[in-house]
């Protein structure tokens, strides 16, 4: 007996028809330390594409052999590679003459953005400048003091001037993790507590960074701007004297930053202190820090390397 009710349509494929491919991909230019753990992260979701550029041959096949489409970059034109992405994320630093990826891809960017999904570009706490161990957050006035800071501030402008483009600004702390703790030099005894009165660091886990940009590709806000920072702003020194004694080794000297031997980079890093607030990637995003302070970072660090050593 024919059904009483009105016939749908079956879905594509039970005719013999194609499905359609719902498979999303990811664009990372200057596939780096936070791209690599954000990789990690949606290969466990499942339905990513990846293309990742690297500026070295020798890298492009190790990302080859791991599943990615590699491409080198500066070099390999990009054009066709956006015209493929839904994602796109963005680390490169600017250099002197601005943004490098905006120089080659802003007029591409341009023609794709209806129908990318979402642009992401990591940007840093620097563009806040110094205050004094005080708190800042995605509302304060950006006044860089560095020159990195100041070509991120520049490049975050030129990244919001592209028209529709689905962009997030994340301002990254100091980034640690696997292979990024301070646990090799105090092992070599190279590890240094420099003290220096007043300075706070914000820091922050890079499986941390993984987990908000995911969250942010699974409920994107266009425009948004979010800090990526543990709870726990804390002065160097502290770090490095709770990695020894998680290691049951002697804390290093405490060195005054006067005294102190430093490159000019380094020197760079101790002239702004501030405390950097991360309320809105909790409330906007949902996220829960897995590491909110750097001694379970440390600790978890520390008992990874004990598994895998």
């Amino acid at each position: 007996m024919a059904p009483d009710w009105p016939r749908r349509p079956l879905p594509f494929g039970l005719y013999g028809l194609t499905l359609p491919d719902m498979t999303r991909t990811l664009l990372t230019i200057g596939h780096g330390y936070s791209a690599q753990a954000l990789v990690r992260h949606l290969r466990r979701q499942g339905g990513w594409r990846f293309i990742a550029t690297t500026r070295s041959p020798e890298k492009a096949a190790k990302l080859q052999d791991e599943g990615l489409e590699a491409m080198i970059w500066p070099g390999e034109d990009l054009a066709g590679a956006l015209a493929r992405a839904t994602h796109v994320l963005s680390s490169v630093s600017a250099d002197a003459d601005g943004d490098p990826v905006l120089r080659a891809l802003a007029p591409a960017l341009a023609k794709e953005a209806p129908r990318l999904e979402w642009v992401a570009y990591l940007s840093t706490t620097g563009v806040y400048g110094d205050h004094d161990g005080d708190w800042v957050d995605e509302d304060t006035p950006l006044n860089p003091s560095t020159p990195r800071g100041r070509g991120r501030k520049e490049a975050e402008a030129a990244w919001q001037s592209i028209p529709g483009l689905p962009l997030h600004i994340f301002r990254l702390a100091g980034i640690y993790g696997p292979g990024r703790g301070p646990f090799a030099k105090v092992r070599a005894g190279t590890a240094r507590r420099i003290i220096k009165p007043g300075q706070v660091f914000s820091r922050i886990h890079v499986e941390d960074i993984a987990q908000t940009l995911a969250a942010s590709i699974a409920a994107p806000r266009p425009g948004g701007i979010y800090n990526l920072c543990d709870d726990e702003p804390a002065p160097p020194q502290d770090v490095i004297a709770h990695a020894a004694e998680l290691l049951g080794m002697k804390v290093p000297e405490a060195i005054p930053f006067d005294e102190a031997e430093l490159s000019a980079m380094a020197r760079s890093f101790y002239a702004e202190s501030k405390r950097v607030r991360n309320d809105r990637i909790k409330t906007e995003l949902g996220v829960t820090l897995r590491y909110p302070d750097y001694r379970s970072g440390l600790s978890a660090l520390l008992k990874e390397e004990d598994q895998t050593g």
